[in-house]
């Protein structure tokens, strides 16, 4: 039986996005859902029906603006993971610097706005390191024996340390440097990962580019 009217999807819509104007412009400290509801032309009450807090209503917004990020999986460890974790970083280069730890800082004392922070942003872009890592594994270029879950914390926390707390940029050739000098130690053949990077880069450089003969 129908529990109710459904949700309209543009009431929705407007709401995220008002939302997100609010803490692109301001910053989390001045997200109230009254400035929320008037810039969605929407009412106080159809809000938190949605979303019981202004931390959920934040933390839907940032979620719909990170989107569904695609694992890279090209058959090179190096490539994938390069290009995985730059894929989320230039997601996350997308938030205002200090909403992040503004809204952790928010949801931290309650358990269930600190795990659903941690889902909602934190997680995905976890998970798709992990993922290319057990693929690596699968494909010899990673030792069986290594830590996985200590390799994909190093990996995720590229990403996540500077992006909460903001105390420094990171740079993508940062990033590359990172897990090169993670992986150097835990591939199986290092030398032969590099070697089959190298080699998938010159081919795509001169597929793009290639050599005018006269």
């Amino acid at each position: 039986m129908p529990t109710g009217r459904p949700r309209d999807p543009q009431i929705d819509a407007a709401v995220l996005e008002a939302t997100l104007a609010v803490l692109d412009e301001a910053g989390y400290g001045r997200l109230t859902i009254e400035e929320v509801a008037r810039r969605a032309e929407a009412t106080k009450p159809a809000i938190y029906r949605r979303w019981p807090t202004r931390q959920h209503l934040a933390l839907a917004a940032l979620a719909a603006r990170l989107g569904d990020s695609p694992v890279p999986d090209t058959g090179c460890t190096l490539c994938d993971l390069g290009e995985g974790i730059g894929v989320f970083l230039a997601a996350f280069r997308r938030i205002r610097p200090g909403v992040l730890a503004a809204l952790f800082a928010d949801c931290a004392a309650v358990p269930e706005l600190r795990d659903t922070f941690l889902a909602t942003l934190f997680e995905p872009p976890r998970a798709a390191v992990g993922e290319m890592l057990e693929r690596a594994v699968v494909r010899g270029d990673l030792r069986a024996d290594v830590d996985r879950g200590l390799v994909l914390d190093m990996l995720s926390s590229l990403v996540h340390y500077r992006v909460l707390f903001g105390h420094a940029p990171l740079a993508d050739d940062e990033v590359e440097a990172a897990v090169e000098a993670l992986l150097s130690g835990v591939a199986v053949d290092y030398p032969r990962l590099v070697a089959h990077s190298r080699a998938l880069t010159e081919a795509h450089d001169e597929a793009h580019h290639p050599a005018h003969h006269t």
